[in-house]
């Protein structure tokens, strides 16, 4: 080991922002979503999390909201990235924070205005994410397609015949193909 960041990881049950010193960034993919009460309400779970999930304040929850909307589930597949901002403010000190910088599934700059202070509101910004396309999850949509138009059926023979690596892979896609084969199965009705 030689890189002194390795030396000063925090010990915790979350994603810290000293887990970002030293102006790193972090893109994650969200996989899970736990919604629960308490001080810190939404544990974001994404891929090579170690068990440590993201759990965002309440700015960068509403701008989330601001971005994608209020259903999480939504969120599962999406992406965004991490950073430290030094400027967070906690019990009137700054003590440095995680935000949001860029997320996916958007197609250009969301400014929204968060509350700052009691009496203040800043323009805070989020840009577009721009992530490669996976030729792999690509073929596995097609084939999830084909099977749709076919029916409910045929989609399950195919969901069941999946690895579950692939199985993982389509779990977030999986609504899209589920509403097309739906539709496949409305019954004739003759006269």
């Amino acid at each position: 080991m030689s890189g002194m960041l390795d030396t000063v990881i925090p010990k915790s049950d979350q994603l810290n922002a000293d887990d970002l010193i030293a102006g790193q960034t972090k893109t994650i993919k969200i996989t899970d979503i736990k919604i629960a009460m308490g001080e810190q309400p939404v544990s974001i779970h994404y891929e090579g999390d170690n068990g440590k999930p993201y759990k965002p304040g309440k700015s960068m929850r509403r701008v989330m909201i601001g971005v994608w909307g209020a259903d999480a589930n939504a969120y599962i597949g999406r992406s965004m990235t991490l950073y430290r901002d030094e400027r967070v403010k906690f019990g009137g000190a700054e003590v440095g924070g995680i935000r949001i910088s860029h997320m996916s599934d958007i197609a250009e700059p969301i400014t929204l205005a968060l509350t700052a202070a009691k009496a203040s509101r800043k323009p805070f910004t989020v840009a577009p994410l721009k992530i490669a396309q996976d030729p792999a999850l690509e073929v596995l949509k097609r084939n999830a397609r084909a099977a749709a138009i076919l029916g409910t059926g045929q989609l399950e023979a195919w969901w069941k015949l999946l690895p579950k690596d692939s199985q993982t892979k389509m779990k977030p896609h999986m609504e899209e193909f589920k509403t097309l084969a739906s539709q496949q199965n409305v019954p004739i009705v003759s006269e």
